[in-house]
């Protein structure tokens, strides 16, 4: 799996442990997909071009850096959208499109339902984020539509993936890296991570019954 860097970090594995965390209520699970969500941008960002700028300091001119490359993120709707602010913490000035999919149970297929895609997808530096990489059908529905868009540049994030959805972006899009916090063990007969941590859409928007 050329493609995929599983990022180190003890506060990244805490974080982890709090999300997988069947009890964990979903105000706290919000907050700490943002939280790691901001550590793995760090990381998947390490490569990020950049080009030197002039600037004055209160004693005298010196030399700084500022980043080459416009920065966009786009999350897969709605397990996505958790993970947005931890990509802007460091990068502000990024812009944000949205993509909305679901999956169907029966087929485990994405189906689109929204897209809002801001113009200078070309020039940019796409981050595609989700929650979970499972299959890989929603990953690799998502870049091809920003593909049609005419980006070029994509990274794709997530917190938990599964080898099969490693293996099908490495085959559909090997120029595109994934960075995750975790490779887990497989999919299960519903297709969900093994050991996972659940429906993340449903643990984010407090949308399922909170454990007792």
């Amino acid at each position: 799996m050329d493609n995929l860097t599983v990022v180190d970090h003890p506060l990244l594995k805490r974080d982890l442990t709090v999300l997988r965390r069947d009890e964990t209520p979903h105000g706290q699970f919000r907050q700490t997909v943002s939280n790691a969500a901001a550590i793995l941008a760090y990381e998947a960002m390490r490569d990020i071009d950049l080009r030197e700028t002039e600037i004055e300091t209160p004693l005298e001119a010196t030399t700084g850096y500022e980043l080459a490359e416009d920065v966009m993120v786009v999350p897969i709707m709605r397990a996505g959208l958790g993970m947005v602010d931890g990509f802007v913490r460091y990068v502000p000035e990024a812009r944000v499109g949205h993509l909305g999919m679901q999956r169907d149970e029966e087929t485990y297929r994405p189906v689109d339902y929204y897209s809002n895609i801001p113009e200078g997808i070309e020039d940019a530096h796409v981050f595609v984020v989700d929650p979970m990489l499972a299959t890989g059908g929603s990953a690799s529905f998502a870049i091809n539509h920003l593909k049609e868009h005419g980006g070029q540049t994509f990274t794709f994030a997530c917190l938990v993936a599964a080898p099969e959805g490693v293996r099908r972006l490495g085959e559909e899009h090997p120029e595109v890296p994934v960075v995750t916090a975790v490779l887990d063990r497989e999919l299960d007969e519903n297709a969900f991570i093994r050991p996972g941590l659940g429906d993340a859409g449903d643990r984010i928007f407090g949308t399922r019954e909170e454990a007792s």
